[in-house]
């Protein structure tokens, strides 16, 4: 797992085993919020390792961005931290993640430490406010992704955890793409210092234009695609432009970039069909 010092007191961790997801930590003098967990127990054991014995203090909330596995399935190892979250993070980890992981059991023995832990504290509009140490954190809605996306916003650094709002490849298949649009002008009117994308690497200060109209470009190209061929095809596999035909530099995200696009291009094809 790979991990970086970004502001005083707020850390980045990667993962080196699952599509470079990624989670954050903002410590205090007394206690530490978590931001996201990761994909699989081990790397998420040692956030938790770092945070007690390296900072020094104990996880008093974990924030998950959206109910993914990649990104919620590590609550179970922080006990006795309020898990706070979108209300719509927690109906859909009680509908869908509690199914999906008693199946994940079967193909990974890793996973059978794991138990789906619900937040506890939730909202379903406007901003949640939450003070550590000398930072304040802002807690705001971005669906897109998923329909419960949130991020969080470290005031006084300008530091974006954005969940998988911003990714180097945008993917909407379990969202929406006027949504997410939606929520990626809004991470770049911010005036953010950085960009903690929900898997690979941040994006700097002098990046984030760029980036912004490069995942615009990406989902207007892709939706321009969909609608010609839901026109042109009745059925059968639709076969498209790749990723950098498509408007978006080379991305790697652990190998997964192009079979998260083409579920993009399906998906968008299917519900152009359908309208």
């Amino acid at each position: 797992m790979h991990r970086e010092r970004i502001s005083e007191n707020v850390f980045w961790f990667q993962s080196e085993v699952y599509a470079q997801v990624t989670a954050g930590v903002v410590a205090g003098p007394q206690w530490a919020v978590v931001i996201d967990t990761l994909a699989l127990p081990d790397e998420t054991l040692g956030m938790r390792e770092f945070i007690e014995h390296e900072l020094g203090v104990p996880v008093r909330y974990v924030i998950n961005t959206h109910y993914h596995a990649d990104h919620a399935w590590g609550n179970c190892f922080f006990p006795g931290a309020t898990v706070v979250a979108h209300a719509r993070c927690r109906d859909l980890l009680d509908e869908r993640g509690k199914p999906s992981l008693e199946s994940a059991r079967k193909q990974n023995p890793a996973l059978r430490q794991v138990k789906i832990v619900l937040p506890h504290l939730t909202f379903d509009s406007g901003e949640l406010n939450l003070r550590v140490g000398k930072k304040n954190l802002t807690i705001v809605p971005v669906p897109g992704h998923s329909h419960d996306g949130i991020a969080v916003l470290v005031e006084e650094d300008r530091v974006l955890f954005a969940g998988d709002a911003f990714m180097p490849l945008p993917y909407i298949v379990d969202g929406d793409v006027d949504d997410i649009v939606s929520s990626i002008k809004k991470i770049g009117r911010m005036g953010l210092e950085n960009i903690v994308q929900g898997h690979g690497d941040i994006i700097l200060r002098g990046e984030i234009d760029a980036a912004v109209k490069e995942n615009l470009t990406y989902l207007s190209n892709i939706k321009k695609f969909a609608k010609a061929a839901a026109r042109r095809k009745s059925d059968g596999d639709v076969e498209p432009a790749g990723i950098e035909e498509s408007g978006k530099s080379r991305v790697y995200l652990g190998g997964l970039a192009d079979a998260l696009h083409k579920r993009n291009i399906q998906t968008l094809v299917k519900r152009a069909r359908e309208e």
